[in-house]
């Protein structure tokens, strides 16, 4: 055990930056290594064990349940508007039927979430394509794209001050609580079982320092936005908004949500 690291994937996002600073700031992080990466990438490397533990696409954990073990208590979820996923389009989202959509290449969860959307809540038959690009560059050649993370938030501020833009933004989280009434949860915290041989003990200390910075985190949002690298763009406000419509917590109603989404998604997962 003694020399041992645990390798903690670390997406850096607005969501979560509150999280990953009070852990910093309130815990002893001497023997912690953070590997910081999107979401698609970090869920590769903490399947093929270069990372011990990650806030994972909740896909990810539902594809490979046998790999991972939930550190109870902790997710990045919505009840409502997420606030960081979004759908842009030309037109409104039912005129979208039969076109090929472009989604970020960064995402996994929120790919299945809009097919689910798309196919099961409206009937809709849709193409999503993985692009790369500026909302802009998208849009030239796609009637739709989605985005997540701080890439949204951005092009979602840079479309609002524009008068008569003539898109039309739509709010994953929102559209399917508007649908279940449950919440969505778009990452899980999750360890590799095969870590916890030899790293046990560190797991287990992770575990408690997540509980630790988490309610910290909540109690204490203002101090994280003032030091937060969106502040480059976002309001001290904006930000704290954002962070109130966030729910990090993983309660019997967000399994009720994690429960439908995997019923949905099994249509569109060999894997599940």
């Amino acid at each position: 055990m003694k020399g041992l690291s645990l390798k903690i994937g670390k997406i850096p996002y607005a969501n979560l930056f509150p999280i990953f600073y009070m852990l910093e700031k309130k815990c002893d992080i001497s023997r912690y290594e953070f590997v910081e990466g999107v979401p698609s990438m970090l869920n590769k490397m903490l399947r093929n064990g270069k990372i011990d533990v990650s806030p994972s696409s909740s896909i990810e954990y539902l594809r490979h349940k046998a790999k991972y073990l939930l550190i109870a208590g902790s997710s990045i979820s919505s009840k409502g508007p997420a606030g960081s996923i979004f759908l842009f389009s030309k037109s409104p989202i039912k005129a979208l039927d039969k076109k090929t959509i472009a989604v970020s290449p960064h995402s996994e969860t929120s790919v299945v979430l809009l097919k689910i959307i798309l196919n099961d809540f409206l009937s809709m038959r849709c193409k999503l394509k993985p692009v790369s690009g500026s909302l802009n560059n998208t849009l030239s050649s796609f009637p739709a794209c989605m985005l997540i993370g701080d890439e949204a938030m951005k092009a979602k501020k840079t479309v609002l001050q524009i008068l008569n833009s003539g898109l039309y933004i739509y709010d994953l989280g929102e559209l399917w609580f508007k649908q279940t009434g449950l919440p969505f949860v778009f990452a899980l915290w999750i360890a590799r079982k095969k870590s916890l041989s030899e790293k046990r003990g560190l797991i287990e200390k992770f575990s408690s320092n997540l509980i630790k910075a988490t309610a910290v985190a909540v109690k204490e949002f203002p101090l994280a936005a003032r030091a937060a690298p969106q502040r480059q763009w976002l309001s001290e406000e904006e930000l704290l908004k954002y962070w109130k419509g966030i729910s990090y917590d993983f309660t019997e109603e967000h399994k009720k949500g994690l429960d439908l989404f995997f019923k949905y998604a099994q249509k569109y997962e060999k894997r599940i």
